[in-house]
């Protein structure tokens, strides 16, 4: 007899239910563990030999217990999802069975760096202020390295970031981390900070992060160091021994770097701040003058030659705050200067154009388009639309 797939599976689901696999406790690690806005947590049990997915509703017994690492018991009944074809255990009750092997390990580890100072908050370096270059250690395919490059180029233009490539997952990630910040602290070639990152994963995934050889590159780094490994909830060893720790790659770049329209802001408070004190600096020096000049007056009835003198003393220090204003006035305005260049109206105006896809995206690569597609283009003067229809790639 020939079966369909969808038969197939049927048959075996009704077995595995009639069968004792509906009420049973399973010891294994947890890892790969994600738990959605529905409230449903969904994750691998493994052991040293294999693994199988498990499901675990929302409200049901010991959700609270699930974490990449942890042993744990699961009592539930096994099932197959039929539209994949997975065997899958659906756990009703979790109760913690003790630490992972991999849990252990980490703790084994902080608990010593912690004990030789590694974590000392004293230590730790403050961020430069306005830093000129950045490198940065991550993989240059992964999401990470364009969500870094799109809110430092949002924040901050002027500063130059330098990508390393490295392998961030893997038995070979923690020699690749250790090699590129082995080339930083040689190259000296005035980098201000380093930003290491990679995005979410398991406990198994981050765990070239969690090595010792990649916790004393960064204590040995000769510039700060900004760890920003995984969501918000992952802690590494890394972000501990890391002068600043990230919640994410994205708020790194938010940290490293001031906002360009809050810096021009600030110069103009400064500007402003600055011109008012001179003002009030030169009246006061002008009306001490004048007492002193009342003063030797009512005593010395011949004070002419002195009245010169401290007349030209005047006007030299009047000369001299004076050029000191102009001095401010065109840095400042130098500054303003390359801001406005940098601003999107005057890239349109020497004939750039800006390109939208939908929603608004900004098209900056030839794969986020295909033929067909509607796009918006925005001229110096005025909008058009446009319909792909041929694409020419280059290599």
């Amino acid at each position: 007899m020939i079966y369909s797939v969808s038969q197939i599976i049927e048959k075996l689901k009704k077995h595995i239910a009639q069968d004792d696999f509906i009420d049973i406790w399973v010891k294994g690690e947890v890892s790969n563990f994600v738990r959605p806005l529905s409230g449903h947590s969904y994750f691998t049990l493994k052991d040293d030999k294999t693994s199988i997915r498990c499901v675990m509703f929302k409200n049901s017994l010991g959700a609270e217990y699930l974490a990449d690492g942890v042993l744990i018991l699961t009592h539930g009944k096994f099932s197959i999802y039929q539209t994949r074809g997975d065997l899958q255990l659906v756990a009703d009750i979790i109760q913690p069975e003790g630490e992972g092997t991999l849990r252990a390990e980490f703790e084994k580890l902080k608990l010593k760096l912690s004990n030789e100072g590694f974590f000392e908050v004293s230590r730790k370096r403050a961020l430069p202020s306005l830093p000129s270059k950045i490198a940065v250690v991550t993989s240059p395919s992964g999401a990470v390295w364009k969500d870094i490059q799109n809110v430092i180029s949002r924040r901050f233009p002027l500063v130059e970031l330098i990508l390393l490539p490295t392998i961030v997952q893997g038995h070979l990630a923690a020699q690749s981390i250790i090699e590129n910040l082995e080339y930083i602290r040689k190259a000296q070639n005035n980098i201000d900070l380093v930003i290491l990152a990679r995005g979410g994963g398991s406990l198994e995934d981050l765990w070239p992060f969690n090595d010792e050889s990649v916790a004393h590159s960064i204590f040995s780094s000769p510039v700060p160091v900004v760890s920003a490994i995984g969501h918000e909830t992952d802690i590494t060893i890394s972000d501990l021994v890391a002068d600043v720790r990230a919640p994410t790659p994205s708020a790194a770049a938010e940290i490293v770097v001031p906002n360009i329209l809050d810096l021009n802001d600030y110069i103009s408070i400064i500007t402003e701040k600055l011109q008012n004190i001179t003002f009030d600096y030169l009246g006061a020096c002008n009306e001490n003058i004048n007492n002193i000049n009342l003063r030797y007056n009512r005593v010395i009835p011949d004070f002419d030659s002195l009245k010169i003198r401290l007349g030209e003393s005047i006007n030299l220090l009047d000369t001299f705050f004076k050029h000191k204003l102009q001095m401010y006035y065109e840095k400042s305005n130098s500054i303003k200067s390359k801001l406005h260049s940098l601003s999107p109206d005057n890239t349109l105006k020497r004939g750039y154009a800006i390109i939208q896809g939908s929603e608004k995206k900004i098209i900056s690569d030839i794969k986020q388009i295909s033929i067909g597609h509607q796009l918006e283009i925005t001229l110096k003067k005025g909008e058009f639309t446009a319909i792909v229809n041929k694409i020419n790639k280059k290599d």
